[in-house]
Order: structure tokens, then C-alpha cells, then sequence
């Protein structure tokens, strides 16, 4: 994996991780909220040795990747800068989506005539969730805005967190996910404003959800975290009524951060799905 860059709107660049041949079809990875492209693991890594082009994206606001100048952040923005990638990869690409990444993936994917996405994986979220669960990863989120004296502190508050975790001994891979302020203070590599407005982000459309759901044409996997808080047995029974001709595959031990609790399992489930959905001798473009 090499890191790269795309340009958006706005001005905007966003960084991404990039690695396999890219005449492979092409794979996007799309991060939940508060998250960097670090948080898929070695997924992106394994997709590229098994006959992928993969991208790991850092959603603006987030990780290496541009702010929004106005300090707005919009689902509708969201989609725009993945419909540029994909325009910039230059043919369909499987879209692989967590949380927010994922309900960005379902809107580019059903609510655009172009047919961008060969495939779409969404990585516990669905158009219906339990909203309960998705109020405690925003209170998480707003939990320290002025961040950490040091790092071990920042890995307790992912521990008490995610408590399901053994707490690591060596929290230097923690700094993925931090910058550094001016006097030396650790947050987390998003952009505050990204949590102040992340309420509007928030999956309360269900309609709009689902009306993208119902176009979905291509290839699609739920993938649900056994332990999950924000995807339901409702959710996934309504994702398959919605979209009947996807699949559904739940990984045992893993709670919403389907791909940081049990990345091996998670990794051989999407690369199983993509071997044998995804067309290896397509050549369509996107336009």
C-alpha cells in the first residue's frame, strides 16, 4: 500500500492508502465516523494481494484528508467527494462501507444512474438502526474536546469505551488516530466541527435509505457484528426485504467496529464475497 491523493470539491484533497494493480477491479473503502482509513486494519492490504485495486479513504474532515473550508459536513458532500473518486479511479468500483461510509456508499450507490458501484458492502449499518446505539458513539465522540495529556490517556478512553478490547500494551498505533495541537495536547484526527454537526449525519432518513436501498443492482453484503448496538435483527431482516437479492454474513464476538474487533474473520468474509461477486474481467468505465 502506497498513500495518495484525490481531489473534491471545495478544493478539497483527501487521502487515501492505494495498493494492487490498478487494471484489478477497484475496491473503495469508506471509514465510520471519527475514524481514519487505518481503521479497516490489514483488509485493504488483503484485498490487494488477493487480485484487488485497493483504496482506503480518509472522509473529509477525517485522518490525513482536507476540512470543509465553511466547517459544514453533509451526507450530500460526502457522496459527492466518493462520486469524484470513483470518476478519478475511472470504472466501477465495489464500495465498502462502515457507519457513516456506509450510508454513504448506499446513497452513491442507489441514487446514481451511472451504476458507479459493482459491488456495495455495508459494514453494520442499515437503513434501520437503533438510534440508542448511535447516540452512545456520539457521546463518545464528544467525550474529551480538549483532548489528552498523553497517549496512555487517550488509550484508557478507548478502553473504557470498548471495553470488550484487551486494553494494548504498546499504544504507539493509537497516533494513527491523533494530531497534535500547538501545546502539545492530543485529539483525535477529525475535524471538531465534523462533531459538532454530526447529529445531521445521523441515520434519521430512513426513507431516503431506502429508497436507495431498493435500486441497489449490484452485488450486496450486510455485515453485522454479533454484539453490534446499532444494527438489529430488525435491521438486518428490513436491509433483506429492501434489497432481496443480497447477503448477509455476521461475525461472532464483534460489536459495531466490525473490522477493529475481529479483522481476520471480517476480511475473509468480505474477500470471499468479493471473489466470487465481482466480475475480474470487467472493463466498464465510469462516467
Amino acid at each position: 500500500m502506497h498513500a495518495t491523493q484525490f481531489s473534491v470539491r471545495d478544493g478539497l484533497k483527501l487521502a487515501a492508502d492505494v495498493g494492487g494493480n490498478p487494471d484489478n477491479p477497484a475496491v473503495i473503502l469508506l471509514h465510520g465516523g471519527g475514524q481514519t482509513r487505518y481503521s479497516w486494519g490489514e483488509t485493504a492490504e488483503a484485498l490487494a494481494d488477493n487480485g484487488f485495486y485497493a483504496v482506503a479513504l480518509d472522509l473529509r474532515g477525517h485522518g490525513e484528508s482536507g476540512w470543509s473550508p465553511d466547517g459544514v459536513y453533509t451526507i450530500d458532500q460526502y457522496v459527492e467527494d466518493l462520486r469524484a473518486v470513483c470518476a478519478a479511479i475511472g470504472k466501477p468500483a465495489a464500495l465498502i462501507g462502515a457507519s457513516l461510509g456506509g450510508v454513504t456508499a448506499l446513497l452513491a450507490a442507489g441514487e446514481d444512474s451511472s451504476q458507479i458501484a459493482s459491488a456495495l458492502v455495508l459494514v453494520d449499518i442499515a437503513p434501520r438502526v437503533n438510534h440508542a446505539g448511535a447516540e452512545n458513539i456520539l457521546r463518545f465522540m464528544r467525550s474529551s474536546p480538549n483532548g489528552f495529556a498523553s497517549l496512555d490517556e487517550a488509550a484508557d478512553a478507548v478502553a473504557a469505551y470498548l471495553p470488550h478490547r484487551p486494553r494494548p500494551t504498546d499504544t504507539t498505533g493509537l497516533m494513527k488516530n491523533l494530531r497534535s495541537r500547538e501545546d502539545g495536547r492530543l485529539l483525535w484526527h477529525w475535524d471538531p466541527k465534523f462533531v459538532e454537526r454530526a447529529s445531521t449525519l445521523q441515520i434519521d432518513a430512513y426513507k431516503r435509505l431506502s429508497d436507495a436501498a431498493r435500486q441497489i443492482t449490484a452485488p450486496a453484503l450486510l455485515i453485522r457484528g454479533g454484539k453490534s448496538e446499532l444494527v438489529t435483527d430488525e435491521s438486518v431482516s428490513d436491509f433483506l426485504e429492501l434489497v432481496p437479492s443480497a447477503e448477509y454474513a455476521l461475525i461472532d464476538g464483534a460489536h459495531h467496529m466490525v473490522a477493529g474487533d475481529r479483522n481476520t474473520a471480517f476480511s475473509a468474509a468480505v474477500i470471499e464475497f468479493m471473489q466470487r461477486r465481482v466480475n475480474h474481467g470487467s472493463s466498464g468505465h465510469y462516467d
